[in-house]
């Protein structure tokens, strides 16, 4: 005799394997085919909203595990918001303008690049983008994100580039927008100004070397005569190239500067910074004639160490006493801080580097060679002079283009800019980062530092692909013209007809009919050409999206990017948007780690290291991904190997066969007619829905707080330990022998039925796949909604 017919035994259709990679496509499909994104808005379209703003990823090659991260991140507040019973829509966006499109469509060309026009590069530049939002769209689809996919946003729409235009206009208007000759990051391989969040810093390996100016002239006579006639202020310096352009040199006024004998000379520097420049210098014996404040040696006038050139000593506060000298070269044409202590004594900013990073032909000695490559020479020549006191190589922490990673330089030229201090921009947007809740709350001091201590906003690039900035300039008198009204009147022909426009139509047709010069009264103009700086595309989205799409609004609840967009789009929509409307564009701000592999080090092809999506997709599914981005907790680097995503898929097991057993149980179960009251069942049914509902308040409260890696290892427990490891194993002989209809079966199967519908619902967010292949096999379907994402969280 067969016993087992004798006994209860669980009994479901609902597989153990999970074939994920094939079940998923299915459930997708279903998602499509009945519009459950549709209809879940349609559904809480009377409920309150809660806005989570997509910041757009590049449209510049497959996704990667960081921009996966992210999404999934993304997809699980929305679902989570949703189940909550918000209104939560969820609109991607692709950032499409800048120089790593354009210059992949270079490097595609070669040779060719030279033949082409501006509107035919921009054309090409065009459709690779559209190439990989289309690619990128499908590989997010595949990780389960619901969203508005067929509208996404993107910034080189018609509609969205108008609105660049119409923003930049707000900021003339508000007079917020000057061309001036400034230092800015500029990169000589890509030829191009860089704004702050397009530089990142790297070691770079550098000589270090202690120069000395001689002193020629004390137009206060503070200096006897034969400390001049042997003198030398001693500076220091990790940039030998900027020397060609040094106008000045600059002493802190509160410090305590020592006169040094050395060998018959008479050496000035900082006293705190005597003992190690003289074992630098391998100088054993020295003797300090006197000491003066930084102050009281302003205006002695030293010689150029190579060059016939005056070069006077001048207060700045910013001078240091952490290495070197205490005195520091000024050139104000290759620094921020140099650049404005030099207005301050009216030095002109003088850079005589090209766009190619090479001295221009008015430099003696060095013209043509690219700066980095003169540092050799430079220092011979110093050397030839008798001028050098001593030289070593180190590294440092350097300035890097973040597209070529080959170093940067500063250097002063003709910009466009948006003031931090007009309208008091600066102080305004450091009143508002206070309002904002930043998550974690570090946030709002790492970019209350940077908004505080950064310099106006560089807003102009030298490339092809992008937004020009939309100004004329009088070929008669030379007057910009530089006004709103005008910029308007070409956002209105871009909606119609595209921004390619500005490169392929002359002044004349770009302009209001019959213009003419306010200030000449002639009809001739030049167009600048000139584009925006991309972030400043990616910064004034929330007037492209969150104030002109339906279910949308500004400010957004939510913010969530990687920890680099606090320089990044966090920034520019702050200041944009604090700089037309006077209020952040969002009321809180999520930031997350950077994805790094097992022993936390950076993903790197040639370190060997790198897993894509598509790998881990294929082999494990979506889910398994999903659960992933649940367990770690964001606010740190996420870690990710081969052995974390075992671990990732033996707790998802767990769970799923956790539900599978809850399941099989169920195979009898109507709850229209067999529920228990709950005053009625057993007590450790009861016991075990009081475990659920203390569950159910800590995940809810948990996806409220973000704080998803709470949701992950309290469901596995409650799965593997409260449920599996007790409440299951000690039901099995009542569940398994007792009358099938009896009240005390009937009790634990509606215990069970309440958890597996709860347990689904609330891990539905995160294990969006599962719950929903779940959901079609609990029973009592008939009268539940045909998606899990139609019910409310329990």
């Amino acid at each position: 005799m067969d016993y087992s017919l004798t006994l209860n035994l669980p009994k479901t259709k609902f597989p153990m394997k999970a074939n994920l990679a094939q079940k998923e496509l299915e459930i997708l499909q279903f998602w499509k085919e009945n519009a459950i994104y549709e209809k879940v808005l349609e559904q809480q379209a009377t409920a309150p909203s809660f806005v989570l703003h997509d910041g757009p990823p590049y449209a510049n090659g497959h996704i990667h595990l960081g921009t996966a991260f992210n999404k999934i991140l993304k997809d699980i507040i929305i679902r989570s918001k949703t189940m909550s019973g918000f209104k939560a829509s969820y609109v991607p966006g692709w950032d499409c303008h800048g120089l790593p499109i354009e210059h992949q469509v270079d490097k595609n060309l070669g040779p060719k690049k030279k033949q082409l026009s501006k509107f035919e590069i921009r054309k090409l530049c065009r459709e690779y983008a559209k190439k990989f939002i289309n690619i990128q769209r499908e590989e997010f689809k595949r990780l389960g994100v619901l969203g508005d996919w067929e509208n996404p946003y993107l910034t080189m729409s018609h509609e969205y580039e108008s609105i660049i235009i119409r923003e930049f206009g707000k900021f003339v208007k508000n007079q917020g927008v000057y061309k001036g000759l400034k230092p800015v990051h500029w990169c000589s391989s890509c030829l191009t100004a860089l704004a702050e969040a397009e530089v990142e810093y790297q070691d770079h390996t550098a000589s270090s070397i202690c120069v000395k100016f001689p002193i020629i002239a004390d137009p206060q006579s503070r200096l006897s005569d034969v400390e001049i006639k042997n003198s030398f202020v001693l500076i220091w310096t990790t940039t030998p190239w900027t020397l060609p352009a040094n106008l000045a040199i600059a002493a802190h006024p509160d410090y305590e500067y020592a006169a040094c004998e050395v060998n018959g000379e008479i050496w000035f520097l900082a006293k705190e910074l005597i003992e190690s420049t003289m074992e630098f210098a391998k100088v054993t014996q020295y003797k300090i004639l006197k000491t003066f404040s930084g102050s009281e040696l302003e205006g002695i006038v030293c010689q150029h160490p190579f060059y016939d050139r005056k070069s006077p000593i001048i207060m700045a506060g910013y001078v240091t006493l952490d290495q070197g000298t205490g005195y520091v070269h000024i050139a104000p044409g290759h620094g921020q801080d140099d650049y404005e202590v030099g207005l301050q004594h009216n030095l002109a900013p003088y850079a005589p580097v090209d766009q190619e990073g090479k001295f221009t032909r008015d430099v003696e000695y060095f013209a043509g060679i690219p700066v980095f490559k003169a540092d050799s020479a430079i220092i011979d020549l110093i050397r030839q002079k008798e001028r050098l006191i001593y030289e070593q190589t180190i590294v440092h922490s350097y300035p890097h283009c973040w597209r070529c990673k080959k170093p940067i330089i500063f250097r002063a030229t003709e910009q466009w800019f948006i003031s931090m201090e007009k309208n008091n921009l600066r102080a305004k947007a450091l009143e508002q980062i206070k309002k904002v809740r930043w998550i974690p709350a570090w946030g709002e001091t790492r970019i209350y530092n940077m908004v505080e201590n950064r310099p106006d906003w560089c807003i102009s690039r030298q490339r092809t692909w992008g937004v020009p900035i939309t100004v004329f300039y009088c070929n008669s008198c030379q007057h910009t013209i530089l006004d709103d009204h005008i910029i308007n009147h070409i956002a209105e022909l871009v909606i119609n007809e595209g921004i390619d426009i500005w490169f392929q139509k002359e002044p004349k047709d770009l302009l209001p009919e019959g213009f003419q010069c306010p200030q000449c009264g002639k009809k001739e103009f030049t167009k600048d050409m000139n584009i925006l700086d991309v972030w400043f595309d990616s910064g004034v989205s929330y007037a492209a999206v969150l104030e002109t799409r339906e279910n949308l609004r500004s400010p957004a609840d939510l913010y969530l990017e990687g920890s680099d967009q606090h320089r990044g789009w966090f920034h520019s929509s702050l200041l944009a948007s604090v700089g037309t409307r006077e209020k952040p564009p969002y009321h809180a701000v999520l930031t997350h780690g950077f994805v790094v592999d097992g022993q936390g080090k950076k993903m790197s092809k040639s370190a060997g290291n790198v897993i894509s999506p598509q790998e881990v997709i294929k082999k494990l599914g979506s889910e398994i991904l999903r659960l992933w981005v649940c367990s770690e907790d964001y606010k740190e680097d996420i870690r990710i190997s081969p052995d974390i995503l075992s671990r990732i898929s033996e707790a998802y097991r767990r769970i799923r066969n956790t539900c599978r057993y809850l399941l099989g149980n169920l195979k009898d179960f109507d709850p229209a007619n067999d529920q228990v009251p709950h005053e009625e069942m057993e007590e450790i049914d009861q016991w075990v829905l009081h475990k659920f509902a203390e569950l159910a308040v800590k995940l809810r409260q948990a996806y409220e707080s973000y704080d998803f890696h709470i949701i992950f290892h309290s469901l596995h427990n409650f799965c593997t330990i409260d449920l599996s490891s007790f409440y299951l194993d000690v039901s099995k002989d009542r569940m398994y022998t007792r009358l099938r209809t009896s009240l005390s079966r009937r009790s634990g199967q509606t215990a069970m039925y309440e958890l597996v519908l709860g347990i689904v619902k609330l891990m539905a967010p995160v294990l969006c796949f599962t719950a929903e292949e779940i959901w079609k096999y609990l029973p009592g379907k008939e009268s539940l909604p045909e998606s899990v994402y139609l019910a409310p969280f329990p």
